[in-house]
């Protein structure tokens, strides 16, 4: 079965083809000029700090946490890092920045996709190397689908992180952060707080009403008993006090359709 097979697998929920191969890379190069902006330093491998001050969270793309608070990196953090500051010094320490819809996090940083001279994506260079997981947080997912791609040709051929794939069980998640998780639906709910998908295991994904356009709601309501794959940030609900008995512990919120696939 070929690659492009594989991932028609995607789904029910976000379905849409992928450029693969070099045309993965090639999709996600921008079309016409942006001005440049000089870098101060990497901060990690999804950040950069701008020369005027500003530091840029590149959108797409998490990549592994490096150490802090006296905690061990995650795998491959530094290995991102360095390679970020690679395509960066290659591109005489500049980058051109496209902002994106949403231009600003709740950290103040500013939100952008990273583009060399020759037009080339930097996330999506990072993603087809295995440095890093393709995320959608919507309204910023303009480059979705190259950028599904680029991670696609990374885990299909096991470099970086996929080389020792980090997909996780309900049962296996310890504290909140960014997780992929792989589990069977038990059951679906719908209610004015959203969609809930309740997985074997304590853990539930969260479809919030703001984002349900993004989804095929008919095909998320068909999903008992299907195995998922989904991913983004955990949320340790007992420390919000909001678990009533019978509830999961851990909340995943889905932002995007291409952030849950359907498995065979």
């Amino acid at each position: 079965m070929g690659i492009l097979e594989q991932l028609k697998k995607a789904s029910l929920v976000g379905a849409f083809f992928v450029c693969l191969s070099g045309n993965a890379l090639a999709s996600c190069l921008l079309p016409g000029k942006l001005p440049t902006h000089a870098v101060q330093r990497v901060v990690d491998g999804d950040t950069l700090r701008l020369a005027d001050g500003r530091n840029v969270r590149l959108i797409g793309i998490n990549a592994p946490e490096l150490a802090r608070r006296g905690g061990s990196a995650e795998p491959y953090a530094e290995a991102a890092r360095k390679h970020l500051q690679k395509l960066v010094a290659a591109n005489d320490g500049k980058v051109s920045l496209k902002v994106g819809a949403q231009a600003r996090d709740n950290y103040g940083r500013l939100l952008a996709h990273a583009y060399d001279a020759s037009g080339r994506n930097l996330e999506a260079e990072l993603l087809a190397a295995g440095l890093g997981y393709q995320v959608a947080v919507a309204p910023n997912v303009e480059l979705v689908t190259c950028l599904r791609g680029a991670e696609a040709e990374a885990r299909r051929a096991g470099l970086g992180l996929w080389r020792r794939p980090p997909v996780r069980t309900p049962q296996q998640i310890e504290q909140g952060g960014f997780a992929l998780v792989q589990a069977r639906v038990r059951r679906v709910e719908r209610n004015r707080g959203g969609l809930w998908l309740e997985l074997d295991g304590p853990l539930v994904l969260h479809v919030a009403p703001k984002v349900l356009s993004r989804f095929d709601e008919k095909a998320l309501k068909k999903l008992d008993g299907r195995r998922v794959e989904a991913r983004g940030w955990v949320i340790d609900r007992s420390r919000r006090g909001g678990v009533k008995p019978g509830q999961a512990r851990w909340m995943l919120p889905l932002t995007d359709g291409a952030m849950l696939e359907v498995l065979p």
